[in-house]
């Protein structure tokens, strides 16, 4: 409006704003479109009516009464229309816009989804291993060197305690001086047998089950993260004769059939004599872990005597026996996140 207004073009500035106004605060359905139009037509600096009463200034001193009156009740009509509008959102009156839904459909059906295959095949072996008196047993993935190697007679040149071989966790004081630091990720589960055997005496049945960490390049048969089963049994004249029998009698089990065992000689520094583990299954022999009897000198570092009590411990990959029951032929599919695939199981 010009500087000087009519008392004419002064009051349709005001119905048409109260029409504006009025039909904002009646479409308001949630908290933000009312606050939108709060400040739309009532904001103290920049508001519509704010806007509208700056050129009461410019009437006829003799029109002023009629204009100001019209401006209050205007003013009346929208601050009532934000009060209606807030007070329906507070007794839920208020409802998005949109079609009506129609009660007599029937509802959109639930996906429900079901355990990973992994951890159905962990499940599965602590049943077996339970029925057999096997307990199973946790620890931390995050380790120190005397759990994950020098407990278990790793020495201190050994391969397997190459950086390039581990995920070892620097702190800042090591990081700092350019040093690695003193934790790791567990790179097998043995680091929980070394902590069951210190906080408890002979005789030990256990299993671990849990997540291990080696840098290996994605493919096939590798993946950065992976799962093991390792099984310990400590007690007076325990023999390979033992372990055979405990893995012949979980193989069947799993594998659901008759299975023969095959040992081949091996070494593992926490285990003395070592052997390979085969399974005969399916027309084949299938490797599937290692195994032997425990060192004397892994007894001694959790202060047992190894000439009153010996042990056999066994570790197999969780992801070979899912895979092999199933027939996966690539772990990565296991971690895809594809839901085709993991529907499947």
């Amino acid at each position: 409006m010009p500087a000087t207004t009519s008392l004419n073009d002064f009051l349709a500035a005001l119905d048409g704003l109260a029409e504006r106004g009025a039909a904002a605060f009646a479409e308001v359905r949630d908290a933000e479109t009312l606050e939108a139009a709060r400040v739309e037509f009532l904001g103290a600096k920049s508001g519509a009516l704010r806007d509208v009463q700056k050129h009461l200034g410019g009437i006829d001193k003799a029109d002023k009464p009629a204009a100001g009156k019209r401006l209050n009740e205007v003013k009346q009509l929208l601050q009532a229309g934000f009060d209606a509008a807030a007070a329906a959102l507070k007794s839920g009156e208020a409802v998005a816009t949109g079609p009506v839904p129609d009660p007599t459909l029937p509802g959109t059906p639930l996906e429900l989804g079901h355990i990973h295959p992994i951890t159905q095949t962990i499940e599965h072996l602590k049943e077996i291993m339970g029925r057999m008196g096997f307990e199973a047993a946790e620890g931390p993935e995050v380790e120190d060197p005397w759990h994950n190697f020098v407990a278990l007679n790793i020495p201190e040149d050994h391969p397997a305690r190459d950086p390039l071989d581990n995920f070892y966790l620097a702190t800042a004081a090591a990081q700092s001086a350019g040093e690695e630091g003193g934790l790791l990720l567990r790179s097998q589960t043995s680091t929980v047998q070394i902590r069951v055997m210190e906080a408890r005496q002979p005789p030990v049945r256990v299993i671990s089950l849990g997540r291990v960490y080696r840098p290996d390049a994605p493919d096939a048969t590798h993946y950065p993260m992976f799962h093991q089963m390792e099984g310990l049994l400590v007690d007076r004249g325990i023999t390979m004769a033992n372990l055979k029998t405990v893995l012949r009698v979980f193989a069947n089990n799993y594998l659901g059939e008759d299975v023969r065992i095959r040992f081949r000689p091996s070494f593992f520094p926490f285990t003395e004599p070592s052997v390979e583990v085969d399974f005969w299954w399916n027309d084949a022999w299938i490797e599937f872990g290692g195994a032997g009897m425990v060192d004397p000198a892994v007894l001694e570092s959790v202060g047992y005597d190894p000439e009153q009590v010996t042990g056999f411990a066994f570790g197999l990959g969780v992801e070979r026996l899912c895979m092999r029951r199933h027939g996966i032929t690539d772990i990565r599919d296991l971690y895809s996140g594809d839901m085709r695939f993991l529907a499947q199981f």
